[in-house]
């Protein structure tokens, strides 16, 4: 159990914090059982959520957390557990702003679907097609002297296999490395960068991959190329493309780029959590880690890989949306067969995405295949991802289930939460809901 030493004098706080703050039902108000009932929830089973939840928070291992759960469209649980700042005692509410980093992805996949619905690209066609840099290019291929050889590729990259993450760009940290820490291009984090991103991603096309095109699965700046190919091909920037495709119809007033002044209190302080298991504040300074970018930065650089911000009650209304089949409360933003498509295996018969054990990779998502295949609770076409800090989220489409979770720590250490938040959600689902 970890009792990190610079917390000590606040774990009182916190433990009251987890009583006080623990909400199930909308707005904090509570579901009544009865509503539960008739969705197929047990409450006293529910009532093991809070318990598990407060009780990471209690013992230091989580600064704070938000859940939302969703079950037939309806929230059967909101959950705002400890702190949003430990140190100025800032309590989580769930109007709490978070860092969500790659959830940003399937938003952006969401955009890119839209645009093939109305017949302005197909995702198999070449990037080249768009972005004309991509026309050539390169890969480093590892020698064994520890250097490295610049091949060309064997075939274009596609639209699809950026939406699968099969197109060999990484992070800018394979055997090229050299060349991609001098161009200034490596990290999944943008917000601090004065270059819009369609000029980042030009200087990107220049330099070697780390495989060739769908020979590997290699998780890095797939979805940013998106963003400025969705630029380009919608006449927009990212962020006016996105509020007005996607935030506007679905009421997501709170996910954003860049926030607005007036919101900046409201995000989350970022923690970490150390080799000795103790939990510690993230430098403010830092990029990754501060406040100051997303208030006062340059608000140049629009990262479709991991630039956005939002709430537990924003992204919950995305996901409702993509398990409704692409429409919400009268919004539509894709077809039914649109969402089929993004939310089944693209990889069949392969062995190239490393989180093959029940998983497949659709567009966008990682796609549950296989039940047995992790030893949790789930069913077959379960979609869902999750962010560099520490956030998740997945839908059910069987069990007709949204879970957001959100918290911010990175690293985040041996942290159970995931699976355990995953566990004590299902166990509570007794019975279908009528």
């Amino acid at each position: 159990m970890r009792h990190p030493k610079r917390f000590a004098h606040l774990l009182p706080l916190l433990a009251l914090a987890c009583s006080l703050l623990a909400v199930t039902g909308v707005s904090g108000r509570e579901t009544p059982t009865a509503e539960l009932e008739r969705l197929g929830v047990s409450t006293e089973r529910l009532a093991r959520l809070d318990a598990a939840l407060a009780g990471y928070v209690a013992r230091g291992e989580l600064p704070g957390v938000v859940v939302q759960v969703n079950r037939a469209g309806e929230t059967i649980y909101l959950g705002a557990h400890g702190w949003r700042d430990i140190e100025n005692q800032v309590p989580m509410s769930a109007d709490t702003l978070f860092r969500i980093a790659s959830q940003t992805k399937a938003i952006i996949a969401v955009g890119t679907l839209s645009l093939q619905e109305e017949g302005r690209l197909l995702i198999g066609d070449p990037v080249a097609d768009y972005l004309p840099e991509f026309s050539e290019t390169t890969v480093a291929v590892p020698r064994e002297d520890g250097g490295y050889d610049v091949v060309p590729a064997h075939r274009p990259i596609t639209i699809r296999d950026l939406l699968m993450h099969t197109s060999g760009v990484g992070y800018g940290y394979g055997p090229a490395a050299d060349r991609w820490a001098e161009a200034g291009i490596q990290g999944w984090y943008f917000a601090d960068r004065e270059e819009p991103i369609r000029e980042t991603v030009r200087r990107m096309a220049e330099l070697p991959f780390e495989a060739q095109p769908g020979e590997a699965w290699v998780y890095g700046y797939n979805t940013d190329i998106l963003g400025a190919l969705v630029e380009v091909v919608s006449g927009q920037p990212l962020d006016e493309f996105l509020r007005e495709r996607v935030f506007e119809p679905l009421g997501m007033h709170d996910t954003h780029f860049y926030l607005p002044p007036a919101k900046a209190e409201r995000l989350a302080t970022v923690y970490g959590m150390g080799d000795d298991g103790q939990l510690f504040r993230a430098p403010d300074e830092s990029h990754m880690t501060g406040q100051g970018e997303y208030v006062d930065g340059p608000r140049q650089s629009f990262s479709g890989g991991a630039g956005l911000l939002s709430t537990a009650h924003d992204y919950a209304r995305f996901l409702e949306m993509l398990r409704n089949g692409g429409e919400l409360e009268g919004a539509r933003v894709l077809a039914p067969n649109t969402v089929r498509l993004m939310t089944v295996d693209h990889l069949p018969g392969t062995t190239i995405f490393p989180w093959r054990a029940g998983m497949g990779i659709g567009l966008g998502f990682r796609v549950r295949l296989d039940v047995g295949g992790e030893g949790v609770p789930s069913t077959q076409g379960e979609f869902g991802w999750g962010g560099a800090y520490h956030s998740v989220y997945w839908v059910d489409p069987a069990e007709q289930l949204v879970v957001t979770y959100f918290t911010q720590v990175i690293p985040s250490g041996d942290l159970d939460d995931h699976d355990k938040l995953r566990v004590l959600i299902y166990q509570a689902l007794v019975a279908p809901p009528r």
